[in-house]
C-alpha cells in the first residue's frame, strides 16, 4: 500500500508500524521507507531503523538510498568490512554517488584516519551538486586533526550557503578564537552582520570576542544589539554583566544578571555573580544571600561554597570558612587552589597539622605559588619541625631561585637547626637579591635580628651597594 500524495510522513509510520503489528503486509515506495527510516534513526530508534531497512530491502532490492541507509547503520554499529564490501558493490553501480565517498569518510574517521578522511570527503565534493553537507563534514575532521585554518574555511562554506546555520558560525567562531585571531574574528562577524544585522547570536559572539581584546565599550555594544535583537537571549545578559562587573558597574551588573533570572529559571551561576556584586558594593547580607541561593540551587556548584568561603575568611570567621571549604574539598577534591585556602584557614585556627597536611595536598596537585612555600615552612615551623621546613623551602627555591623571602626564611629555620654555616650562606644569598626582604627574616627570627654576623653582613652588603 503506497503513501496516497496528501498522505504525511507520520501517517506513513503509523501504517508501518500497523503492518509489524499485524500478519498484513503493505506496500510502501522507496521513498516512503527512507521516510521510515529517516525516523526512527533521528529518533534513536535503530533497532527499528534496521526493520524498516530489512523490509524496504526485500520489497525494493535494488533502491541504492536504502543500501547506503544500511552501510549508515552498519557504519554507526562500526561493523566496518560488511559496510565496506555493500560500497563496493555499490560504487560498480554508480561510481559518481557522493554519498558512497561520504560513508567511506565516515568509517575512517571512526577509525581515527581523518586525513583519509578528508581525501574521501574531497572526492564526493568532485561530484556533489550539493556541497554544503560536505563541506561541514570536510570542517570536523580538519578539527579532530588540529587543522583550524582549514576547518575554518570550510565553515565558512557552509555560513556563506546558509546565513542560518549557527553551527558553522559558532565553528567559525572557535577556529578564530583557538587560532587568537580576534581581530579576523571581528572582521569576520562585522562583515556577517551586514548582512545579518539582527542576528543575536553574531552580535553575542562579536561582543565575547572584544572582551577578549579587552575592548570592552564595544562589547557593551555588541551584547546591548544582541539583546535588541532578542530580548529573551540569556547568554547575552550574563555576559553583559560580567563586563559591567568587570568595569566596577555593579549596580547595573546585578540588574543584567537580575534580568537572566526574571527570563528563565534562577542558575546558580547568576546568583554567584550577583551575590559577589553586592560584596564589592559592601552589601554583606545581599552577598550571603545570593551565595546561599547558588549553593540551593545547585549543591555540587563548587563555586558557590568556595565564594562562602572566601566570604567568611575575608571577615575572619574562620571556623565558618572552614565548614564551606570542606564542601568544596567534598565535591572538586583535585583543586589545589581549594587545599591551599584550607591550610590557611586551619593555620588561622591554629590546627597546625591539618594545616600541614592541607600544603601536601595543594603541592601534589601542582600549586607552586611562592606564598604557598612561605606559608607551609611556617606551619613545620609552629610545630618545631624544622628539617621538614628546610625542606619544604629548598623546594619552593627551585621554583624561585630569586626569592629573597625563601631565602632569608631558609636561613632563620638553619638557625633553628644550629647550622649557623648555612644560615650564613643563605642570609647572605638573600641579601644580594633583595635587602627590603630582610624584615621577614625579623619578624619570623626575632631572637636572631641582633647576631653580630648579622649586623656584620647587612652593614658589609649595604655599604658594597651604595
Amino acid at each position: 500500500m503506497a503513501l496516497e500524495p496528501n498522505e504525511k510522513p507520520d501517517s506513513t509510520v503509523h501504517k508501518f508500524e500497523s503492518m509489524l503489528k499485524t500478519d498484513d503486509v503493505y506496500f510502501f515506495d522507496a521513498e516512503d521507507f527512507e521516510g521510515i527510516i529517516h525516523h526512527y534513526l533521528n529518533a534513536g530508534k535503530v533497532s527499528l531503523g534496521k526493520k524498516a531497512i530489512q523490509i524496504g530491502l526485500q520489497q525494493h532490492p535494488n533502491a541504492m538510498e536504502l543500501k547506503l541507509l544500511r552501510v549508515e547503520v552498519l557504519v554507526f554499529e562500526d561493523q566496518f568490512k560488511a559496510a565496506e564490501k555493500i560500497l563496493d558493490e555499490l560504487q560498480i553501480i554508480d561510481a559518481h554517488n557522493e554519498e558512497i565517498f561520504i560513508q567511506r569518510a565516515n568509517i575512517l574517521s571512526k577509525q581515527d584516519d581523518h586525513q583519509g578522511a578528508v581525501n574521501m570527503l574531497l572526492e564526493a565534493l568532485h561530484i556533489a551538486d550539493n556541497s554544503f553537507d560536505i563541506y561541514s563534514l570536510l570542517g570536523m575532521e580538519y578539527l579532530f586533526m588540529d587543522d583550524f585554518e582549514s576547518a575554518k574555511k570550510n565553515f565558512m562554506k557552509c555560513v556563506e550557503v546558509d546565513d542560518a546555520d549557527y553551527s558553522s558560525l559558532y565553528n567559525v567562531v572557535y577556529c578564530f578564537e583557538f587560532l587568537e585571531d580576534y581581530d579576523g574574528g571581528i572582521k569576520y562577524l562585522n562583515n556577517y552582520l551586514e548582512r545579518n544585522p539582527y542576528s543575536e547570536v553574531a552580535w553575542h559572539q562579536l561582543g565575547k570576542m572584544y572582551v577578549s581584546k579587552g575592548m570592552d565599550k564595544e562589547a557593551l555594544t555588541a551584547f546591548d544589539f544582541a539583546i535588541i535583537s532578542d530580548d529573551s537571549f540569556l547568554g547575552a545578559y550574563f555576559e553583559k554583566g560580567r563586563v559591567l562587573e568587570k568595569l566596577g558597574k555593579y549596580n547595573e551588573a546585578i540588574e543584567s544578571y537580575e534580568t537572566t533570572v526574571n527570563i528563565d529559571d534562577p542558575t546558580s551561576h547568576a546568583y554567584l555573580r550577583i551575590g559577589k556584586c553586592h560584596e564589592k558594593l559592601g552589601n554583606d547580607d545581599l552577598a550571603k544571600y545570593y551565595y546561599y541561593n547558588t549553593v540551593h540551587e545547585d549543591p555540587l556548584l563548587d563555586k558557590g561554597w568556595i565564594a562562602i568561603t572566601e566570604f567568611y575568611f575575608r571577615k575572619e570567621e574562620y571556623p565558618k570558612a572552614l565548614k564551606y571549604i570542606n564542601k568544596a574539598i567534598n565535591i572538586d577534591g583535585e583543586n589545589p587552589l581549594y587545599w591551599q585556602r584550607s591550610g590557611q584557614i586551619y593555620t588561622a585556627l591554629e590546627n597546625y597539622d591539618e594545616a600541614d597536611f592541607a600544603f601536601k595536598q595543594s603541592v601534589d596537585l601542582g600549586n607552586y605559588e611562592l606564598h604557598t612555600w612561605l606559608d607551609w615552612a611556617k606551619v613545620l615551623q609552629k610545630m618545631t619541625d624544622f628539617n621538614s621546613a628546610a625542606q619544604v623551602l629548598l623546594q619552593g627555591i627551585e621554583f624561585y631561585p630569586e626569592s629573597a623571602a625563601l631565602k632569608f626564611r631558609l636561613a632563620g629555620v638553619h638557625l633553628k637547626l644550629a647550622d649557623e654555616e648555612k644560615a650564613k650562606e643563605y642570609f647572605v644569598a638573600a641579601l644580594q637579591l633583595d635587602t627590603s626582604k630582610i624584615n621577614l627574616f625579623e619578624e619570623q627570627f626575632p631572637e636572631y635580628a641582633k647576631l653580630a654576623w648579622i649586623k656584620d653582613a647587612f652593614k658589609i652588603h649595604k655599604k658594597a651597594s651604595t
